[in-house]
């Protein structure tokens, strides 16, 4: 059983974590550390390991991304910043060690309240012990998902240069497609979200009255979230010529391999945050996962199973759209698409992947959403428009929260990822890794997790990088955040 494996784990004494101590040079929990000491053998003997938030060396209730990462320096400015910082990454972890717990091999669970209990008494120290403090905020960092060892071994200085030409070659075909999918739209099988069109005009809540942490992230709890999701949920317009077109929800087979049930539409949703002029942003994020992305000839390195794309869409503090754009679930093809009063920014680099603008966001009227066209097969996006009807869509598709995929049930009872330790879904590899690899991305095209999105071959960039959007983008007339009741 589970207990029992964690406890067995912990009285043979697992490899120890390192552990800051405290300025008395005593132990902050002994009996804790060795609790997450053997939860981890645990984890890593099984393979379940999350990889979402990266772990931090030597502080085993905590784990950070790129976001916290981004909030560091604001943790330095009070006690208050730092309790509110800290906090963001103890959630972290205690999202991340929830599902490793449940994917765990066994029926019986680690014993209630254990894992919050101990990340408080191990956190406490943290806030009280100004050394350890320091040294947590030095820590708090998100290494790239870049290989500088791969792009040496395949002459990135000098390889990058054909690759780039392939860049901007795909680039003009996307967009001379997105002028013709605009000209002359394919017929097309319209998905919107249930009850898509029940909400009256201008009901659609705006970003206005949410407090703010000493961070300055807005507190949205689970109804609000619910609340901005639901209404900004997109419609898909999806090109479909066969069973490779059909949306559903990822399911693990009997055989161990993974599939998607496409017997009812899903789209899979989050939220997110991106930092401009020091505000941080709500981002509302929907993915489609499709069964495959199908062969199209025989030399075809692009082709395999599974096939994700996912949308954000980027609110401003009054909840008007910023900015749409959108990659597939392996970081590939990364589109932005601006609203009116948001321009891309002068002197980007020449000579890397910097921010493709194929076309720029429609104005949304009261009480309509976006529209989002997505080729048959490749799943390229095609355009974004509007629209305030509903009665044209023919299907209708359910939004379940992403976290779900963290915990997929097995055929044989018990749970486990979509995605494997290593942040990649097992089975999704595409034959182009062999090519691409000088570039520096693990397996180039497989379907990864959140958090190990690099979404340019040239240059460095990553969907979840803080300031993506403020490093490329201007922004006219972005209002102020609400005022009532901040805390800043």
């Amino acid at each position: 059983m589970r207990i029992l494996i964690v406890l067995a784990l912990a009285l043979a004494g697992c490899a120890a974590i390192e552990l800051p101590l405290g300025r008395q040079g005593k132990d902050v929990d002994a009996d804790c550390r060795s609790w997450f000491e053997a939860l981890d053998e645990a984890v890593d003997r099984a393979g379940v390991r999350d990889a979402e938030a990266d772990r931090l060396a030597g502080f085993p209730a905590l784990r950070v991304n790129r976001l916290t990462a981004a909030l560091a320096p604001r943790a330095r400015s009070s006690d208050e910043a730092f309790s509110a910082w800290l906090q963001q990454l103890q959630q972290l972890d205690a999202s991340a060690r929830q599902v490793e717990i449940a994917n765990l091999p066994g029926s019986v669970g680690v014993a209630p309240g254990r894992l919050g209990d101990c990340s408080q008494r191990l956190t406490a120290s943290i806030t009280s012990d100004p050394v350890t403090r320091g040294l947590l905020l030095d820590r708090a960092r998100v290494p790239d998902r870049y290989s500088t060892l791969a792009r040496a071994a395949g002459l990135y200085a000098f390889t990058r240069v054909p690759f780039f030409a392939g860049v901007r070659a795909w680039e003009r075909d996307r967009r001379q497609a997105i002028e013709d999918a605009r000209a002359s739209p394919r017929a097309a099988r319209r998905l919107a979200p249930e009850a898509a069109f029940a909400m009256p005009p201008n009901t659609a809540p705006a970003i206005v009255g949410f407090t703010h942490d000493a961070i300055g992230l807005p507190r949205i709890d689970a109804e609000q979230a619910e609340r901005l999701l639901a209404a900004h949920a997109p419609v898909f317009d999806i090109e479909t010529q066969g069973a490779f077109d059909a949306i559903g929800a990822p399911a693990w087979g009997a055989d161990g391999h993974i599939g998607v049930d496409a017997l009812q539409p899903v789209v899979y949703q989050r939220l997110s945050h991106t930092l401009v002029r020091g505000q941080a942003l709500v981002q509302l994020v929907y993915t489609l996962w499709f069964p495959e992305r199908p062969r199209s000839g025989n030399f075809d390195l692009l082709s395999g199973t599974l096939d994700g794309v996912i949308l954000r869409i980027t609110l401003a503090p009054d909840g008007r759209p910023l900015m749409l754009d959108t990659i597939h679930a392996c970081g590939c093809y990364h589109l932005f698409f601006p609203a009116p009063g948001v321009t891309l920014r002068q002197g980007a680099p020449a000579n890397e992947e910097w921010a493709f603008v194929p076309a720029p966001l429609p104005d949304l009227t009261p009480g309509s959403r976006f529209v989002v066209r997505i080729a048959s097969a490749t799943h390229y996006v095609l355009g974004v428009s509007a629209t305030a009807q509903a009665s044209s869509a023919s299907w209708a598709y359910r939004r379940r929260p992403e976290a779900e995929l963290r915990r997929l049930p097995l055929p044989q009872g018990g749970t486990r990822s979509l995605y494997g330790p290593d942040g990649l879904v097992a089975g999704s590899e595409r034959d182009e890794r062999f090519l691409f690899w000088p570039m520096g991305i693990a397996s180039a095209g497989a379907m990864r997790q959140w958090g190990h999105h690099a979404t340019a071959f040239v240059g460095r960039r990553h969907f979840d990088d803080a300031d993506l959007i403020e490093r490329r983008f201007e922004i006219e007339d972005m209002p102020p955040p609400a005022q009532a009741g901040s805390t800043h």
